[in-house]
């Protein structure tokens, strides 16, 4: 295992490297992002993630054994290990409250024709498009890895997959959950091609998402916090429905919309699979 470094001061070059990772255009031209967090970064391992360098504070992870653990775990797949004192690290740290770890890892960079390999024959897809916040997508993501989506599609987005605020709000699923990003176009063409049907979360509707028939192959969209989906999803879906209310907001939270009507599909075809 390589000897770790040791920063002291929060003033160290290294560091302010780091805050420019928070950056899109800085993680675009790097390719790189951050997982901030001990749970997060176990998860990321746990999905294959080979991170480049680990920035790690003993002090602040509650103990000398979890910090050997996570270090040995990283340093046997050769990452660079950077040890910092507790005022360098809370300088580095972009959350409140930080527990000590933060890496660098390669970004996610997929784009829809890269998922077709290892989807199933009949696939539970869902697609995000235009979703502005990172905390919406990244609560997205954690429904898809526990319902067991096939695919997460970031159709026009307006964030990134590699924003530290939605692999925090993922809690590391966006590694763990086969993910892309198109634009809304070739979004709809990859599905057409694969004979992947829409389902579409709009007010809209008289159908409610109990009504229909999610068994085979299908994509759930969800559109925008504020307008939701675009005239172009909306014609290319087969099917458009909503989400029962009855109290005086007239919309949901769309990363909770999402969560309903994937676990619909989930209940349906748990119940009565198709062949």
């Amino acid at each position: 295992m390589p000897t770790p470094h040791l920063i002291t001061s929060p003033a160290n070059p290294r560091l302010k490297a780091l805050a420019a990772l928070r950056r899109r255009r800085t993680r675009e031209q790097e390719r790189r992002t951050l997982v901030e967090g001990y749970d997060e970064l176990g998860l990321a391992l746990e999905a294959g993630v080979v991170p480049q360098t680990l920035f790690y504070c003993p002090e602040l992870m509650g103990g000398a054994a979890r910090a050997d653990d996570l270090v040995a775990r990283v340093g046997a797949l050769g990452g660079e290990l950077v040890r910092l004192s507790r005022p360098a690290f809370e300088k580095a740290a972009y959350r409140e409250g930080p527990d000590g770890v933060l890496a660098v890892v390669p970004t996610v960079d997929r784009r829809c024709e890269d998922l077709t390999a290892g989807l199933p024959d009949a696939p539970l897809v869902l697609v995000c498009q235009a979703v502005e916040k990172p905390g919406n997508l990244g609560a997205m993501l954690r429904t898809a890895d526990a319902a067991g989506v096939d695919a997460v599609v970031a159709a026009d987005p307006v964030t990134d997959w590699g924003n530290p605020n939605t692999v925090r709000a993922s809690k590391g699923t966006v590694f763990s959950v086969p993910v892309a990003s198109d634009p809304t176009a070739v979004t709809l063409a990859w599905l057409r091609e694969r004979g992947i049907p829409l389902v579409a979360a709009t007010p809209d509707t008289e159908v409610t998402h109990t009504e229909v028939d999610y068994r085979g192959p299908v994509a759930i969209v969800v559109g925008t916090e504020k307008t939701g989906l675009t005239a172009e999803v909306l014609t290319a879906a087969q099917h458009r429905v909503r989400i029962p209310m009855v109290g005086l907001a007239n919309s949901l939270n769309v990363a909770t919309s999402a969560a309903v009507i994937v676990y619909e599909a989930v209940r349906q075809r748990a119940a009565d699979p198709r062949p």
